[in-house]
């Protein structure tokens, strides 16, 4: 299910069990190189889908570093959403998302959808533009989830619980990572299509939930929505990550 509200490019359509991405982007930095980078993780340029801010394509060594953690911090006027990114369990997103930490890419963004469905409580931030449209030029491959529990809300067993805490990405099809990412507020049922690659704690969960308490952002036609702009803005301030 894809609502009206969103539009064309990298906007993560965060409808009930569905978490998607699509379209042409909105704003360019531009085209770019043309090719994949030549390590493991091949991240691709979209020239069709340019950069929101302008960010190069990041490091493909030939070792992708696929132990640890690393910390990041994302500092929101609502409060702090502590990071930790797991490198064992995606080691190509957790290289990209540091990247674009590093490039401040998240820096002033806003976080542009609430979803608030029973089967579906989720946060998505990761587009400089505000929109769903944004995204950082490049896509790149899926690592997903083979453990996951099954959902009890569905009976058929294809959806999967993406528990209370977790970080993943959202996309728009197979192998169509970008910048785009959702934070899990309470336990909600996916198919097991999209990347976790970290979680955030008790810190995070506390602004998380603030967030949630205020709810989507009412609108004419609907005034008490479950998906959409939350009705506390919520802005990352900074990203920052640890070494």
């Amino acid at each position: 299910m894809i609502h009206a509200f969103l539009s064309r490019a990298l906007a993560v359509v965060l409808a009930a069990g569905t978490v998607a991405v699509g379209g042409t982007a909105a704003a360019a930095a531009g085209a770019g190189p043309q090719q994949p980078t030549n390590g493991p993780c091949q991240y691709t340029p979209t020239p069709d889908e340019p950069a929101a801010r302008p960010v190069p394509l990041p490091r493909d060594p030939a070792h992708t570093p696929d132990q640890g953690t690393v910390s990041v911090l994302l500092r929101t006027n609502l409060g702090p959403i502590p990071l930790t990114l797991d490198r064992a369990a995606a080691p190509c997103t957790v290289q990209s998302f540091v990247h674009l930490v590093r490039w401040r890419f998240y820096d002033r963004t806003i976080c542009h959808r609430l979803t608030a469905y029973p089967t579906l409580s989720v946060l998505q931030c990761g587009d400089p533009t505000g929109t769903g449209e944004g995204g950082p030029g490049y896509r790149y491959k899926d690592e997903l989830p083979t453990d996951l529990p099954p959902a009890p809300t569905d009976p058929t067993g294809a959806r999967r619980v993406y528990a209370r805490g977790v970080l993943a990405m959202a996309n728009a099809g197979p192998d169509t990572n970008g910048s785009q990412f959702f934070l899990v507020y309470a336990d909600s049922a996916l198919r097991p299509n999209y990347t976790i690659f970290g979680s955030t704690g008790p810190a995070g969960l506390r602004t998380l939930d603030r967030v949630a308490a205020g709810g989507v952002t009412p609108t004419p036609e609907d005034p008490a929505p479950v998906d959409g702009p939350p009705a506390l803005r919520t802005e990352i301030i900074k990203a920052r990550a640890g070494r």
